[in-house]
């Protein structure tokens, strides 16, 4: 089967175009580099053609609240509207756990309107929802430095690693279509500035994590259970420790 891989040269999208390969899957990893350009349209209908499948793991350049909203939102109208011409079967994309319950955060605001775009399409679809991926950690820490110091709510967090996001999106992509929401989660829950200061000291970065309720995520309050799923979620296999030694070698 043909399946199509928008973003398919990024973290995610080249740990799945692997998966699928090694399945023996035909696997196009699209990206702008390649000549496949879901923003302009480039390329767009022939690396479509024949796919049974297309995954959606593009990325804005730019996390601008108004720039991510109008890449999302012409990207999903340009890549679903090709896909419906192509007959596409099933349509993945991959978003955030709690995207629809953090409305200050302008990047969520995005997915919602891109969830929606899907939804309305009329082409069969699974929604693949999930955590914070554990590869962020440096980056969300890096956010919430201020003065030396990193201000890190205590709200909580279950961060995933990218190798079990790759497995997951694989599953999905060759499951039937749900027409639904999947959310996947790493498999250790607790409060999000406890995480990130066992990142930080596990790296031997000497920065101190304060717990402070008020601090944003990206824009957005952290509420006790705004970052998890509140139901069932697939859970991945690799915890903190095992993905740090694997991150090292």
């Amino acid at each position: 089967m043909k399946i199509l891989v928008i973003g398919g040269t990024g973290l995610i999208g080249s740990k799945t175009v692997a998966i699928l390969r090694q399945a023996g899957h035909e696997v196009v990893a699209a990206s702008p580099k390649s000549g496949v350009n879901t923003i302009t349209g480039e390329g767009l209908a022939a690396a479509v053609a024949g796919a049974g499948v297309v995954i959606d793991l593009a990325n804005s350049p730019s996390f601008e609240d108004k720039a991510v909203l109008d890449f999302f939102q012409a990207s999903g109208r340009n890549l679903l509207a090709a896909e419906a011409a192509a007959g596409v079967r099933h349509h993945v994309a991959l978003s955030i756990v709690g995207t629809d319950r953090t409305p200050d955060n302008g990047y969520f605001r995005a997915k919602v309107a891109q969830e929606k775009l899907i939804e309305a399409s009329g082409i069969p679809y699974t929604i693949i929802r999930s955590t914070q991926f554990l590869e962020f950690l440096k980056g969300i820490a890096d956010e919430g430095t201020h003065g030396g110091k990193v201000a890190i709510s205590p709200g909580l967090f279950q961060p995933i690693a990218a190798d079990d996001v790759a497995a997951a999106v694989a599953d999905v992509a060759l499951a039937a279509p749900r027409n639904g929401i999947v959310e996947i989660a790493g498999p250790e829950r607790a409060p999000f500035n406890e995480i990130v200061a066992r990142y930080l000291k596990a790296v031997g970065d000497p920065r101190e994590v304060v717990r402070d309720p008020e601090a944003r995520y990206f824009g957005g309050r952290v509420e006790e259970r705004s970052l998890v799923p509140l139901g069932e979620a697939r859970l991945g296999r690799i915890g903190f420790d095992d993905w740090l030694r694997r991150s090292r070698t």
